[in-house]
Order: C-alpha cells, then sequence, then structure tokens
C-alpha cells in the first residue's frame, strides 16, 4: 500500500495498513529524515494514546530509533498529543512522534511528526517522508532497529515524564487559580482519551469516561454533539455550568454550555477570540480554515486584525504561526491554538481558557455567545459527514473541479474557494463546502447561514450534487 500523510499524520485501520511492518517503514523514514536534516543528535520524543496497541507502537518507533543510534525519550505513561510537542520542545529534540489516531474510530491507529518547534510536521515535511518511505520501498532498505529491552539497558531509550512539565506551561498561560476560586461547577469528559485526569489534576473537577477503554465506548472519540449526550445530560440537570469534552488524544476541545447544549468549536473560537483581545490583552493576526464560521471575519475587522484563510489542517495554521505574529489560529474540528505557547492545537489549555472566561465575567458560555452575537449577527453552522467509495469521489471532485455550479438552491454563487475542497460563498456571506475527507472514505458537507432554515436547504443541495 502507499504511504500517504493526511490532514494530520498518516493513519489506518489497525492489522490492514497500520500494521507493525509499515510502521517500521514509516519509522525509518522518519530517522533517515532527522539524519538529512541534522536533527539526530537531539534525539526524538515518542508518545501515544490509550488506543488498541499505541504503547506497542511506541516502541516499535524506539527500537528504530535506537537501531539508527537516535536518542529515544519514550513518554512513560499516555500523554495528550499538546503534552508530547511541548516535550519535543522543552527537551529539545530532533523531533517528536505521536502513536495516535486522534478523533477517528477506534479501528484506526496513526502516527503524527512534531517538528522541533512543538507543532504539526509541515506539508513540505510530510512530502518529503512520503518519498524517502517510498524510495526506501523500492530500493528494499533494511530497517535498522535494536530490541528494546536492549535499547533501554544501554540507555538509548529513556523514559520521561512529559505530563509534568506540560501542565506547568500552562499554569504560564492561564490564571489557573482565578478559576479555583470561581469555584465554577464544571465536568469534563475526556472521552475515555489521553486527556483524562488532566482537568482533575490541575482543578479538581469531575469527570466522566476518564477510564481506559480502548473501543471508547462504541464511538469515535470526537467532541460533537452527537457523542457528548451525556454531558449535555449533566449539564442539563443543573448541577453543571460548564462541560468540556477531548478528543482521543487531547488536541482538540468541545464543550456544553450552561443550558445542557453543545457548545460548538466555532463558538469556543468566537468565545476565545474576544477573551484574549479584550480581557488578556493581546494581539496579533488570526488564522481560520476554510470550513471556520465568518464570525472570526467580524471579530477580525471590529480589532483590526490581519485574516488569514487555510487549507484544512492545523498544520497550515502551524506554518503561519512560526513566520507570522499569529495571537490565535483555529479550525472547525476543534483544533485551536494560541500565541506564548507552542504552534500546536492544545484542547486542554482550551478548555482552561473557557473556564477563564466564565471566571472573569461571572456568565455562561452560551450568555457569552449571545452577546457576541447581538453585537455582529447570528450564525448557524451544521456539519454532515456520509459515506462515499473512492470511484464516486474521484467523479464528483472532477466534475466539480470542471463544471461547479453557477447556482445552488436557487441561489447564485458569488464567490467560491477550491483550496480545500469546494467552497461557495453567496452574496450575504452563507456559505456551503463539499470536501472529502483527507483520513477516512467519507465526504464532509457544511454550511454557514443566517438562518437555520437556510443551512439545511444549501445541505440537503450539496446532497443532490454529490449524489449521496
Amino acid at each position: 500500500m502507499e504511504i500517504k500523510f493526511g490532514t494530520d499524520g498518516w493513519r489506518g485501520v489497525i492489522a490492514r495498513e497500520f500494521t507493525f511492518d509499515n510502521l517500521g517503514l514509516v519509522a525509518q523514514a522518519t530517522m533517515d529524515w532527522m539524519t538529512r536534516e541534522g536533527l539526530a543528535d537531539q534525539g526524538l520524543v515518542v508518545g501515544y494514546d490509550r488506543r488498541f496497541l499505541s504503547r506497542e507502537f511506541a516502541c516499535r518507533v524506539a527500537e528504530v530509533a535506537a537501531g539508527n543510534d537516535i536518542r529515544v525519550f519514550l513518554c512513560d505513561e499516555v500523554a495528550p498529543t499538546p503534552a508530547v510537542s511541548w516535550a519535543a520542545k522543552e527537551l529539545k529534540a530532533g523531533a517528536g512522534v505521536m502513536i495516535t489516531a486522534s478523533h477517528n474510530p477506534p479501528i484506526y491507529n496513526g502516527f503524527k511528526i512534531k517538528e522541533n518547534f512543538g507543532g504539526s510536521a509541515r506539508p513540505e515535511t510530510t512530502r518529503l517522508l512520503e518519498q524517502i518511505v517510498a524510495y526506501n520501498r523500492a530500493e528494499g532498505r533494511l530497517i535498522r532497529s535494536v530490541p528494546f529491552e536492549e535499547a533501554f539497558r544501554s540507555g538509548r531509550i529513556e523514559q520521561v515524564d512529559a505530563a509534568t512539565g506540560y501542565l506547568q506551561q500552562l499554569g504560564h498561560l492561564v490564571d489557573i487559580e482565578a478559576i479555583r476560586k470561581a469555584a465554577i461547577p464544571a465536568v469534563a469528559d475526556p472521552m475515555f482519551g489521553a486527556g483524562s485526569g488532566f482537568f482533575k489534576r490541575l482543578l479538581g473537577i469531575d469527570e466522566i469516561h476518564a477510564e481506559q477503554n480502548p473501543s471508547f465506548g462504541g464511538r469515535p472519540p470526537e467532541p460533537i454533539g452527537e457523542n457528548l449526550q451525556e454531558l449535555c445530560g449533566l449539564l442539563a440537570t443543573g448541577r453543571y455550568r460548564v462541560g468540556l469534552a477531548l478528543d482521543g488524544d487531547a488536541d482538540r476541545i468541545g464543550a456544553v454550555d450552561e443550558r445542557g447544549e453543545f457548545f460548538s468549536s466555532h463558538a469556543i473560537f468566537t468565545l476565545l477570540l474576544k477573551h484574549l483581545v479584550e480581557r488578556k490583552g493581546l494581539s496579533g493576526g488570526v488564522v481560520k480554515t476554510v470550513s471556520s464560521t465568518r464570525m472570526i471575519d467580524l471579530l477580525a475587522r471590529k480589532y483590526d486584525l490581519a485574516l488569514y484563510e487555510t487549507p484544512i489542517g492545523f498544520k497550515h495554521i502551524c506554518e503561519l504561526m512560526l513566520e507570522k505574529q499569529i495571537l490565535m489560529g483555529g479550525e472547525e474540528s476543534g483544533g485551536l491554538g494560541i500565541s506564548g505557547h507552542i504552534p500546536e492545537r492544545d484542547g486542554v489549555l482550551m478548555g482552561l481558557l473557557l473556564l477563564e472566561t466564565v471566571a472573569m465575567t461571572g456568565k455562561g458560555l452560551r450568555q457569552q455567545l449571545e452577546e457576541i452575537m447581538d453585537e455582529i449577527g447570528h450564525f448557524y453552522y451544521r456539519r454532515i459527514d456520509t459515506h462515499i467509495s473512492s470511484e464516486a469521489k474521484e467523479a464528483l471532485l472532477q466534475r466539480l473541479r470542471n463544471e461547479p455550479p453557477a447556482t445552488i438552491a436557487g441561489r447564485t454563487v458569488a464567490t467560491t474557494n477550491f483550496s480545500d475542497g469546494f467552497k461557495f460563498v453567496f452574496d450575504n456571506g452563507d456559505w456551503l463546502l463539499v470536501r472529502p475527507s483527507g483520513t477516512e472514505p467519507v465526504l464532509r458537507l457544511y454550511s454557514e447561514a443566517g438562518e437555520p432554515g437556510m443551512v439545511d436547504t444549501l445541505l440537503r443541495a450539496a446532497h443532490r450534487i454529490a449524489g449521496v
């Protein structure tokens, strides 16, 4: 099989694409890349989540690194992806590897590369890794490795604590004491993932789904409304005021408001941007992806902040965070990052910042959002994921490239953006996006409009266009 990196890393079904043999190929290519770039002497951080065989896969990466004379800093326990990214920067390592498939269903696992600045591998890096994998395979190059116990005894593999330094860093970015004093009734749902225990360690708040469960309770560990019904139910009882949710590797955030309603990533992005500017006095550019809300555009205009739009995938946001003075970057999937940290999405940090907004304003999440929308306008958003075969997907993409519709649902398309999928924007700012997933056999349909009925109308039209 051809090994391709998607929006953030290489992923595959365990025992079908994601095998120890294929992992060895990718690990060897990573060590070759580190050697070529002069990074091998700085060592490699290796972390892993709670998925099936994740620690064993991480140990295999460590064996290959040791076989290539690269020192390994192996996490001593399950760790969130942002903790591994921070460890790569804190330890001044040449790179980091995280074994995780993030929010994907439990049958998947994956391999994320983190560069030495503590962020997702840039597109140019992942393209190079793909080329090295293909070259090594074609040439029949042997994978160099050392058995784990031998490498551990010799000191080539060292176990490290990634959590403590990461939590200390979060304490520099958020007023933990103010949150504690506010005594906000809050509950967290880490969705059985690597973020379990982190909010509890910092703030002592209640958690659900904190135990290890490689099947993630029978649903993908993605913090979206349909997967957070138990959390919504807890908030609806009135016992709690804020609900926080993390994906499988804790780099994405979801939330539930004081009404017991799902609080989307768009709402979180909007709330936190205002918080950073108006209450924390920060400034800089703002980065959003093509599937993110217009509320960010309007707030950036209000605060006179430079606004950038990128394809989906935090690696694109990361590039801009490295090149420019960026205050905040975010994507629709719940991946959000801020300046002063690492150029990386961080679900735990975003959850803490949400609690900080409540502590500083005395207002719930929904109340804060309503006040913003009363000022800039009310927006409604929905995303639908539907299965699509490879053949149908390719036919659809070719048709949209060659003959994009000039009208949709009886409305004239004003502008288009085909940088990542096919985005159609109408004259009042309403929009529709048709985009295939980079990691699953799924077609994603997105829409945002000023009226909820129009969102549904545009999505029905997208179904007709896609033939699904």
